[in-house]
């Protein structure tokens, strides 16, 4: 997984009054959790735009202007209701030999049959909750859906890997192609049944058409 590095200012004071007036000189309080106690900081707001606005899962080095530096993931963020701005950034703290539990962005690629076919992808998770070691967590989960056809399900079975361990329970469908009113049968349906088609009239002469009259 790739890391952000976000440089930052330790602070003492943690009262509404000194957070109010780091808020205005364009800083953002954060706070390192995981440690022997809570280690609060702050850095400029522009620092999180690569950490926050991506599609991708990052781990953090944070370092501080004394000098020391902190292993870490983003917990939590907090954006104002009206102009979204980012008022407040917990972190969690991580050491190498430690599995975590992250949040990771669900990727798809390819292109499905059954999409193409006039059926609808549903993607239930945008991302999928793993546990392992910083180094073996991904920075996304990459998902082909080349293979579905309308009516496939992909459990998030087909997933396992040995790197990192997913926590949902087996039956969790990450994907999923399911029928709309517009949609045909998949192609090699479609092929099947054009020749059973052509075979029932050459058997049967114009039975079809005495079959349509009758109806």
């Amino acid at each position: 997984m790739k890391s952000i590095t976000i440089n930052g200012s330790q602070r003492e004071s943690v009262g509404k009054k000194a957070t109010k007036a780091i808020r205005n000189a364009g800083q953002v309080p954060c706070v390192i959790y995981g440690g022997d106690k809570p280690l609060h900081f702050s850095a400029p707001e522009l620092a999180f735009s690569k950490l926050v606005y991506t599609a991708s899962a990052h781990t953090v080095v944070i370092t501080l202007d004394n000098g020391e530096e902190y292993n870490a993931i983003m917990q939590d963020i907090q954006f104002h209701a009206v102009t979204d701005r980012i008022l407040h950034v917990d972190f969690y703290q991580i050491f190498d030999n430690k599995a975590i539990t992250m949040e990771i962005p669900v990727h798809t690629t390819g292109a499905s049959l059954g999409v193409l076919n006039g059926g609808t992808l549903r993607k239930p998770f945008r991302k999928l909750r793993v546990k392992a070691i910083p180094s073996k967590l991904p920075d996304f989960i990459e998902i082909d859906i080349t293979p579905l056809k309308i009516g496939s399900k992909l459990y998030i079975t087909e997933l396992e890997n040995e790197d990192y361990k997913f926590l949902h329970p087996d039956n969790t469908v990450v994907c999923q192609v399911r029928r709309s009113r517009l949609a045909i049968v998949d192609e090699e349906e479609g092929e099947e049944g054009e020749e059973t088609a052509e075979g029932a009239t050459a058997e049967g002469g114009d039975a079809p058409a005495a079959e349509a009259a009758q109806e």
